[in-house]
């Protein structure tokens, strides 16, 4: 070994060894150390994905889904009901008569007339009328036909000559294509296929008279048990409150159903007289229209006035339609003011603007007799929510024991002491017995 070698490694020797052993030590450390972007200990809990989104979105979300589920729900029930259409116009229908006649059932019950026979001439008698009268308007309406027409000939030959006459510089030509584009678009149907489409109507329009006439006789006389029956369907918990419901959603429609007949009657019978002492033909059928489209809120009262002035128009000229739009004017204007504040009541008036969307959305689902039952039943929809947020805030019902048998469907929970039978008598203490909803 050289010498100075040796002299080199005894000197340096030492430091080199503390210098390993240091950098042993430290690559030791770095081992043992997380490598770098690694957190020094545990994560943090990461917190639920839900609390992660801010309240305003969750509460739109929780608020979203909810409308939808709402949403598909009446889509599915109209899409039912529009399947159904004849069913179900059939029996509101009933339910509308219903209301007009069970308080003439109830009155002859209470003074001893067994129920079945006094549903049954309560009822022959309401058909009967019913059926004199449609009688009566055809009659009256073929009775005057020739009239009519020759009213109508005259009417239009005033009109065509008018209009020649006129600074509209209209031609005789121009008329008469008028004319013939007319009359072809109202025959421009395959008379196979017209027959056919009347054919059908026909048949429903029977199917659905059958089917009221029915309904309406079971509901007169079994009214009480259907009601009972109906009551099974609802949840134990929430079935005393549906019960209490039931009477004042059926008073509101026996008052709307009386009072509407009240108004239509004096309408038809006024408007009826004006147009018969002015001279003007049909007097009798155009009051019989008044008296069925007042039926229609709004609409029903338009349509049939602008009805009358026509007739009036086509007939007798324009003094005689601008005596009639008088006449009829001052009667809706007593109707509006007068007759319906007192008779039909504050329990059943909904808002103008109610009226008028509902009256739309019933035509636009099932036409006439949607705009027909479309206000009663908002009517009762305002009751029954009414009488629920009452007893909501009234603390409800008191509800049974766990201990004890839930009722019988069969003997619901008596309406509160303010509720009223829908014949105006008395206030109802015990079950529904002759004066319930059916």
């Amino acid at each position: 070994m050289n010498p100075a070698t040796g002299w080199w490694r005894r000197r340096l020797g030492p430091t080199a060894t503390s210098v390993r052993a240091r950098l042993r030590a430290a690559d030791q450390e770095s081992d043992a150390m997380p490598s770098q972007g690694e957190a020094a200990g545990p994560p943090p809990p990461r917190p639920p994905p839900a609390e992660a989104i801010p309240w305003g979105l969750r509460v739109a979300a929780e608020a979203a889904w909810r409308l939808l589920v709402i949403a598909g729900g009446l889509w599915v029930m109209l899409r039912v009901v529009s399947a159904l259409r004849i069913v179900v116009l059939a029996f509101v229908v009933a339910l509308l008569v219903t209301a007009l006649l069970q308080p003439t059932v109830a009155r002859l019950h209470r003074h001893g007339v067994p129920r079945g026979p006094a549903t049954a001439l309560t009822a022959l008698c309401g058909f009967v009328l019913l059926g004199l009268a449609g009688w009566f308007v055809v009659w009256q309406v073929m009775d005057n036909s020739d009239v009519l027409t020759d009213r109508v000939r005259e009417g239009f030959g005033e009109l065509k000559r008018w209009l020649l006459s006129s600074p509209l510089h209209v031609t005789e030509k121009q008329i008469d294509s008028v004319t013939d584009n007319l009359g072809k678009s109202l025959t421009s149907g395959g008379i196979a296929s017209t027959g056919l489409q009347g054919v059908t109507v026909l048949v429903e329009v029977i199917t659905g008279i059958l089917l009221a006439l029915f309904s309406t006789l079971f509901l007169l006389y079994d009214g009480p048990r259907i009601w009972r029956w109906t009551l099974i369907g609802v949840p134990a918990a929430a079935r005393p409150a549906v019960a209490d419901c039931g009477p004042a959603a059926w008073a509101t429609l026996t008052g709307y159903v009386r009072g509407t007949v009240i108004v239509a009657l004096v309408d038809a019978v006024f408007i009826g007289l004006g147009v018969y002492f002015l001279g003007v033909p049909l007097a009798v059928p155009l009051a019989v229209f008044i008296f069925l489209f007042a039926f229609i809120p709004l609409v029903g009262a338009v349509v049939s006035g602008a009805l009358a002035v026509l007739v009036a128009l086509v007939t007798e000229g324009l003094f005689a339609a601008a005596m009639v739009l008088m006449v009829v004017l001052i009667v809706q204007q007593i109707e509006g003011h007068v007759l319906q504040p007192f008779i039909l009541g504050r329990a059943v008036r909904v808002h103008p603007l109610g009226v008028v969307l509902a009256v739309a959305a019933g035509g636009t689902v099932a036409g006439i007799g949607g705009a027909v039952v479309a206000v009663p039943l908002v009517a009762v929809l305002k009751t029954v929510v009414g009488r629920l947020r009452r007893t909501a805030a009234a603390g409800g019902p008191a509800p049974a024991p766990s201990s004890a048998p839930s009722p019988p469907a069969s003997s619901p929970a008596a309406p509160p002491q303010d509720a009223r039978s829908p014949d105006g008598g008395p206030p109802a203490t015990g079950p529904p017995s002759a004066d319930p909803p059916p």
